[in-house]
């Protein structure tokens, strides 16, 4: 096992290429950019890869490559496995367990949707069996999933069922819920926390950690914020949170994915576009990004 996970976990982007194909060959230079800015893992394949834009194989050839690349680095390496087929998530738990993979992860399937906890433990059951030597984290994110039960249930329940369940992967602000889980079982689940914009509070209840797609484009924000909140100063914390919440509202008014993948171009770490059914900025809208980042500060926010 690899005990809790600490510090700022970066849910990675899925580079393309211009015609729409993995850009594997970047993967080195984007796993740099995220040790050099303080990012202590890499949590692949999940929301911000577009995991369920990509090919079986896809999947697994993005696990390879980090797997191989990560070899180089300190960055810890979790790669999510959902899907709607529950036979392709247990495919890809097992082919993570033969890779050098610090942990797996999983949604629920969210198309034919679990109607009860115990459906969902099944679920989950069978994932996390197919890849028994490594950490099984829930990935709870309700406002993509539709999926929505207590995940205090779902742990006391779930850790009878599955050996080797860690924790969730918590993306869903109900900061109630949250310290049920955090104080469950003497605090024996790990809770990384997912949502980017509130990890000023999800820190002030307990959290150690989190996993989220900002990161990878503004670390330095959040190595700030969590530095301000453990000597407990709050007020320089709340300026770095704010610094957050200015630069994940402004990427959601271009369409988030499409906006990070461009600010993540704009810092030199080419990772070309998305996938239909998102969209791609257009010109237009990527020089009204520029002009806004730059009128925001974020390029002087993320200055190392």
């Amino acid at each position: 096992m690899i005990g809790k996970l600490t510090g700022f976990i970066a849910a990675t982007h899925t580079p393309f290429l211009a015609n729409g194909e993995l850009n594997l060959s970047v993967i080195e230079k984007q796993a740099a950019h995220l040790e050099a800015t303080g990012v202590s893992g890499v949590f692949i394949c999940g929301t911000t890869g577009e995991c369920h834009s990509l090919t079986l194989q896809e999947r697994m050839d993005l696990a390879e490559r980090w797997s191989a690349v990560r070899r180089g680095t300190n960055l810890k390496l979790i790669v999510h496995v959902g899907a709607n087929c529950l036979t392709e998530s247990r495919q890809l738990a097992a082919h993570a367990q033969s890779l050098d993979v610090d942990a797996i992860a999983a949604i629920s399937p969210s198309y034919f949707k679990p109607k009860s906890l115990q459906a969902l433990i099944e679920c989950s059951a069978e994932v996390a069996a197919a890849s028994p030597a490594l950490p099984f984290y829930f990935y709870d994110i309700p406002s993509m999933t539709g999926v929505n039960f207590p995940m205090s249930d779902y742990l006391e329940k779930a850790a009878v069922r599955i050996p080797n369940l860690a924790g969730v992967k918590f993306s869903n602000p109900d900061l109630m819920e949250y310290q049920k889980c955090l104080h469950l079982a003497n605090s024996k689940f790990d809770m990384p926390w997912g949502t980017d914009e509130y990890i000023l509070s999800a820190l002030a209840v307990g959290a150690i950690g989190g996993v989220g797609s900002s990161y990878n484009l503004a670390a330095p924000i959040y190595r700030r914020l969590l530095s301000a909140f453990q000597r407990v100063d709050l007020k320089s914390a709340q300026a770095e949170q704010y610094r957050s919440v200015q630069i994940i509202d402004l990427m959601i008014q271009h369409g988030y994915l499409a906006a990070s993948k461009f600010a993540m171009n704009q810092l030199g770490i080419d990772l070309g576009g998305v996938r239909l059914p998102l969209t791609n900025l257009e010109e237009t809208q990527k020089r009204s990004l520029q002009l806004s980042l730059q009128t925001l500060g974020f390029y002087d926010w993320i200055a190392l």
